[in-house]
């Protein structure tokens, strides 16, 4: 694979879960809103969900090009507890884990969550959820 002409199939694949959640009535009122960011604005009410860290590597076969992606969503919270950040990062794990996702010009395989945390951040009033995804996306 020419990762200079393929380098978009992590942010195709951002864009695709971003729709599916927000589409979710669930997911919704979880957050009071679709309060789902690639950068969260200033002032934003709590909680919501940013987009994190997102890496794709080479899963060509000579046959198919593909992408290895790896991404990650933070729930951010400042509800008394973690039970509020562990509701929404379940609930994100219920919706994404293996979804059938519809990418632009690409098809997604496979997605699957493969790591969740919730902990307090360093402010000691913010609960911070991580939940990391893992998908192979042809094309």
């Amino acid at each position: 694979m020419d990762m200079t002409t393929d380098s978009t199939a992590a942010l195709d694949l951002q864009a695709a879960i971003r729709a599916h959640l927000i589409a979710d009535a669930d997911f919704l009122a979880a957050l009071g809103g679709p309060k789902l960011f690639d950068g969260a604005p200033r002032g934003t009410a709590f909680p919501y969900v940013t987009l994190g860290p997102a890496s794709q590597g080479d899963w060509s076969d000579g046959e198919v090009t593909g992408a290895d992606v790896a991404l990650t969503l933070n729930v951010w919270s400042r509800a008394a507890g973690k039970r509020e950040a562990w509701a929404i990062v379940g609930l994100m794990m219920r919706l994404l884990h293996d979804a059938t996702l519809t990418l632009p010009t690409r098809r997604l395989v496979t997605l699957s969550a493969v790591f969740a945390e919730v902990r307090r951040e360093s402010d000691s009033i913010t609960e911070r959820g991580v939940l990391r995804l893992s998908a192979l996306v042809e094309g």
